[in-house]
């Protein structure tokens, strides 16, 4: 079975901060990352919420979406601390203008929301081949009216490749098929 090259656009090295090895004072993106990490120098799903709101990423007046946040950081979280670091800002930042690329180039009326057409074109173009009923029910799961928002595309995107990338470390033959056992199954939903 053929997987989706990283299942988004995020790739290589620089995941999470290094022990002790402090981060890279001249890079421009330190001071505006301490600006939204507060005191512990880490960001949490409700910072990160805050600094996507801000930024205008989900559209209109409205709060980004707290549970794509909560997914990005789990996406991320290598440490298991349940926030991110300098370099996993820095990836997240990478990402999100990817999946915003992709979803504009797929929002063919510029209304700031795609379809489910729009949806299967715009997960095939990174590679995701899903079936007919998949699609039908990412696209139940993730619209409102049949229009999903970029923070729920967003939302939708960070669950598939968290869900791939999980199924793909059980998938050692690389045939499409795994046996999870009942407790470890939930352990990777859940942690998704």
């Amino acid at each position: 079975m053929a997987y989706p090259g990283g299942g988004g656009y995020c790739s290589g090295p620089g995941y999470g901060g290094a022990p002790g090895g402090g981060y890279p004072q001249q890079d421009p993106m330190y001071a505006y990352f301490l600006n939204i990490a507060g005191q512990d120098g880490q960001i949490d799903a409700d910072e990160l919420q805050r600094c996507l709101t801000q930024a205008g990423m989900a559209g209109g007046y409205k709060p980004f979406n707290l549970e794509a946040c909560k997914l990005m950081i789990a996406m991320l979280d290598r440490d298991m601390t349940g926030k991110m670091g300098f370099n996993e800002f820095k990836e997240l930042g990478v990402a999100l203008n990817g999946w915003r690329q992709n979803f504009m180039s797929y929002d063919a009326d510029r209304s700031g929301t795609i379809d489910g057409m729009e949806l299967q074109r715009a997960l095939g173009s990174m590679g995701y081949r899903l079936s007919p009923q998949a699609l039908n029910a990412i696209t139940k799961r993730y619209s409102t009216h049949g229009r999903i928002t970029f923070d729920d595309y967003i939302a939708c995107c960070v669950k598939i490749r968290a869900l791939t990338d999980t199924f793909r470390r059980r998938d050692t033959a690389q045939q499409g098929m795994v046996n999870f056992m009942y407790d470890d199954f939930i352990q990777c939903i859940m942690s998704i």
